[in-house]
């Protein structure tokens, strides 16, 4: 089934962007909260589907408070639910599934990321939905999966970048396993979680027009990242090691101190770029041993190499080794903070720092979107929306009549307006 958006997805105000990009006319129920389903949604809704997030009225996605110092609306908000209408209903009541039924059957997508069974126990478990809707596509992002052992058990991204196998590559040999400072298993899960949801509608919209399960597991999310970690096990017995800045395997490439006390990245693994980074630091005689001409031999030799450039990198400052580096055709450069990314060229150049305006007038500077299409770019039509901003009229242009929604915000239902 594909929603008509001159229905129900019209008749609600606030996100033009559901009229515009590659996915215009795609109607999208949000049924998570924090990160990976949500991030999920996000990604459709900044391409044109309309995407209609389903909060608790008593205080909605926890998110919406989530380093959000000072004030009541945390900034990260306004960058995962940009372009979505909010309907504030609640799930634990029967009235309150009765509405997301009735919203499911207009629906092309449904994404979920609560523990697996939740939904069933709220009667809104895929077969319940697909038999009012059979083209209705359900993603549903969780810590293992909807099957297996370990199914029934919480999982966080945290958990789910260890057991992929992130953590125990992460770090200095010998020390603890360090994280990276932002939710990398929600957000690959959420990734995968829209790869898999496009993939089931051109499967629906090309062949039986029927719907289907789209089954992420955050573990599994990140397992999908370990290259070739596996087959390196299997044939070999190798297990991964942590590796500090540098990536074993590959050589060279690292982070190198600097005289100023800043490090520059530089990516001298490539046969022909090795040779000119030997003679920049005036290494020739490691550029020209034919022992080195290849990579295997240089990461037998790694630790020369690495110190080679070390020595070099020491007697000049970041913005010295960059020019040189640029001049010799290396690939280099520094460690960008978020302060270096908002006003630097390249960041401007693409589009990738947007403002936007808040309800209290005051304007944030916020994410661009990825990826740049030619024909059908994505836009920021919105920013996130007040906690059920769009209730009544989401739910009037599902055919419930004034009088039930006047009931059900009486009853503590549904909240907003």
């Amino acid at each position: 089934m594909t929603h008509d958006p001159t229905t129900a997805g019209a008749a609600s105000s606030g996100n033009t962007a559901a009229q515009h990009g590659p996915l215009a006319g795609l109607r999208v129920i949000e049924l998570g909260s924090l990160i990976a389903g949500p991030f999920a949604a996000k990604t459709l809704a900044d391409f044109g589907a309309t995407v209609i997030k389903i909060e608790p009225p008593d205080g909605g996605d926890p998110l919406r408070v989530w380093r959000a110092p000072p004030g009541p609306t945390s900034v990260w908000w306004h960058v995962q639910s940009r372009n979505k209408q909010s309907v504030a209903i609640d799930l634990r009541t029967a009235e309150g599934q009765d509405l997301v039924r009735r919203l499911a059957r207009d629906a092309d997508v449904l994404i979920e990321n609560f523990r697996p069974g939740t939904l069933e126990g709220w009667n809104l478990g895929y077969d319940e939905l697909s038999a009012l809707n059979p083209g209705l596509i359900m993603l549903r992002i969780s810590g293992y999966g909807q099957s297996g052992p370990l199914r029934d058990l919480p999982g966080f991204g945290v958990i789910a970048e260890a057991m992929g196998g992130l953590r125990h590559i992460t770090g200095m040999p010998g020390q603890a396993p360090v994280r990276p400072a932002i939710s990398i298993g929600d957000s690959l899960s959420a990734l995968h979680g829209v790869i898999g949801v496009l993939m089931a509608l051109h499967h629906r919209d090309r062949n039986s027009g029927r719907g289907q399960v789209v089954d992420v597991a955050l573990y599994e999310a990140v397992f999908n990242m370990m290259e070739g970690a596996v087959a390196e096990y299997d044939r070999y017995g190798l297990v991964r090691e942590p590796a500090g800045s540098a990536l074993p395997g590959v050589a060279p490439t690292n982070a190198y101190p600097c005289a100023d006390g800043r490090f520059v990245l530089i990516a001298g693994n490539g046969d022909s770029i090795f040779k000119r980074l030997m003679a920049l630091v005036g290494r020739n005689d490691l550029g020209e041993d034919p022992a080195l001409a290849r990579n295997p031999g240089r990461v037998e030799r790694m630790g020369v190499i690495d110190a080679a450039i070390a020595d070099w990198t020491r007697r000049h400052t970041l913005e010295q080794a960059l020019e040189a580096l640029a001049g010799a055709r290396v690939p280099a450069g520094k460690v960008f903070t978020v302060a270096d990314m908002v006003d630097h060229e390249q960041f401007q150049a693409r589009d990738m720092i947007q403002r936007v305006d808040l309800p209290d007038g005051s304007a944030l500077r916020v994410p661009g979107i990825v990826p740049k299409l030619s024909a059908t770019p994505g836009r920021i039509a919105s920013p996130g929306p007040e906690l059920g901003q769009h209730t009544d009229a989401v739910l009037s242009a599902s055919g419930v009549d004034a009088a039930t929604i006047a009931a059900l915000h009486r009853a503590g239902v549904i909240a907003g307006g």
